[in-house]
């Protein structure tokens, strides 16, 4: 047994090296393909049939970014995987493959034998159909191993109750390939300071009533409510503007008001917090949304309003007020909530001269009045996944072929997917060259879970990631970074009661709490030259 299984891990120059070696030495090379998410007997007796076909047996696995079985798949990340497949004796090598098939792999390490499950004999998928091709062109074969005992990666994930230690592990994992720790995370935080940021889109008033159950009433079966309190926010845009500005940003609000109670309300709290705000009256009333509690419990939501689209006159007016708003801004925040302030109209007059003069334009939706089409080029939507499929009517496709979709058809750069309870997704392109194969091609994708340790209300969490998320790409950080600070506030505002706007520091305690960003980053190594044939290949 080999104990110092990590040299086995090499990457894809190291392989090839490798497999030259031990092919000029006379050895013959069998390679082995796959996702290998949880390594179980049927693996092992693949493996093994392989090993016996050759001399130097070399596994390489795909990618966890290339593989599309599900938004939480794979259960165990590339690393882990890797390391598990090397631990075997029999195997002399393991690659980390980013490509979703082992077409590449294979035109470059040229194996004698490819061995395949028995279920491919007869396979007409195109991805296998060009891998065969590629050994068969270079003078390899293709064998198909006994499959006499058939085992499923994804039967026995489904049937594993959630893990705690494998889920703080998982997300260790992630932070490390992407280099997110708790220092740079509080450097990106740090660099929000500042930044300039315009927000646009329709203003709400949330309302909050809270009773107590008295009884039911005896002239019907309903429920008889005492009111005890009452509580009001700004919220819809507002709350976006007021998130941003909690975090460091210096904000701006454009959006269309009344000339009534609940904007002045708004107004002043906006103003209270130092938001510039760009409020031209033009409905008839604010919308509210009342919303009447228990304790913690919503019982009932009554809306005043309706949707009020601007005008042509109206369009033109906010088009030249958005766009000299957006002059030196560092980011420009689309928050449509269907109520008829961001008309199709504006959106075709604004969106591509603001362009050439913000950095990051970002946009969200919510309601079912609102488009995420109409949002043409900009760099991160933020939708919910129920949002996404509504929109593009797509209900049975698989979420990563409708995340695919999207971007296609809005021409965005980058994009969030919330999951709810489980988390979000994050999607990004191989390329943001238009001109480049990648710009359209397979997405890039990671999953985190949700951070949230106690749900009391879900109200404006997609309104904090969608601020921070957008701040973050604003101050330079990755995506994967975006992300995670923009689930970090989204767990911290689904812990408080109400549409309450997240703070800097209440980022940084939760940030310094979080077990997966303990650790410190050391240099990285120079890489080590592959000048040995593997162990008991000579």
């Amino acid at each position: 047994m080999d104990h110092d299984f990590h040299r086995k891990i090499v990457t894809r120059e190291e392989l090839v090296a490798a497999t030259r070696q031990a092919r000029q030495a006379g050895r013959s090379i069998v390679h082995c393909h796959g996702c290998f998410d949880i390594v179980h007997p049927g693996h092992i007796r693949y493996l093994e049939f392989a090993r016996r076909q050759g001399d130097v047996l070399i596994v390489t696995l795909t990618g966890d970014a290339a593989i599309a079985k599900g938004f939480d798949r794979p259960y165990i990340p590339q690393e882990l995987r890797a390391e598990n497949l090397a631990a075997l004796e029999f195997v002399d090598w393991v690659c980390v493959d980013a490509a979703p098939t082992a077409e590449e792999v294979l035109s470059a390490v040229a194996p004698d034998v490819y061995v395949k499950g028995r279920e491919y004999e007869f396979s007409r998928d195109p991805g296998f159909l060009r891998e065969r091709e590629v050994v068969e062109q270079q003078g390899g074969r293709v064998i198909f191993s006994s499959g006499d005992v058939v085992f499923s990666s994804s039967q026995l994930i489904e049937s594993l109750s959630p893990d705690a230690e494998l889920a703080l592990r998982r997300l260790q994992t992630i932070c490390r390939r992407h280099e997110l720790h708790q220092e740079q995370l509080a450097e990106v935080l740090e660099r929000f300071r500042g930044l300039r940021v315009v927000v646009a889109g329709d203003v709400v008033l949330d309302r909050y009533v809270f009773c107590d159950v008295i009884d039911v009433a005896s002239e019907s079966p309903v429920m008889s409510l005492s009111r005890l309190s009452e509580r009001r926010y700004a919220g819809g845009a507002a709350i976006v503007a007021r998130h941003a500005a909690a975090l460091g940003a210096q904000v701006k609000l454009v959006s269309a008001v009344a000339v009534d109670e609940a904007s002045h309300y708004a107004e002043q709290v906006l103003e209270e917090e130092g938001i510039e705000t760009r409020l031209i009256p033009s409905r008839d009333e604010l919308v509210e949304k009342t919303r009447y509690l228990v304790d913690e419990d919503k019982l009932l939501k009554v809306e005043r309003g309706k949707p009020e689209p601007l005008d042509s006159v109206a369009e033109r007016r906010f088009a030249e007020v958005l766009e000299d708003a957006a002059e030196e801004a560092d980011a420009l925040i689309f928050c449509d909530f269907g109520y008829g302030m961001l008309t199709r109209g504006l959106l075709e007059r604004v969106l591509h001269s603001v362009r050439r003069k913000v950095h990051t334009i970002a946009a969200d939706v919510s309601g079912p009045h609102g488009n995420l089409l109409h949002f043409d080029q900009v760099d991160l939507l933020c939708p919910s996944e129920r949002e996404m499929r509504s929109m593009l009517h797509a209900f049975e496709h698989g979420l990563s072929s409708v995340a695919w979709r999207l971007l296609q058809e809005t021409r965005a750069k980058h994009l969030l997917v919330t999951l709810d309870k489980r988390g979000l997704v994050v999607f990004d392109r191989g390329s943001q060259d238009p001109r480049s194969s990648e710009w359209g091609g397979r997405l890039i994708s990671e999953h985190l879970p949700s951070f949230a340790d106690r749900i009391v209300d879900r109200l404006g969490c997609g309104d904090a990631l969608l601020a921070t998320a957008t701040l973050a790409h604003a101050a330079g950080a990755s995506l994967t970074s975006a992300a995670y600070l923009g689930s970090a506030a989204a767990a911290i505002e689904i812990s408080q009661l109400g549409n309450v706007p997240v703070t800097a520091e209440a980022l940084r305690t939760l940030l310094r709490h979080r077990g997966e960003l303990q650790w410190t980053p050391t240099p990285a190594t120079e890489t080590q030259t592959v000048d040995a044939v593997p162990a008991g290949c000579v």
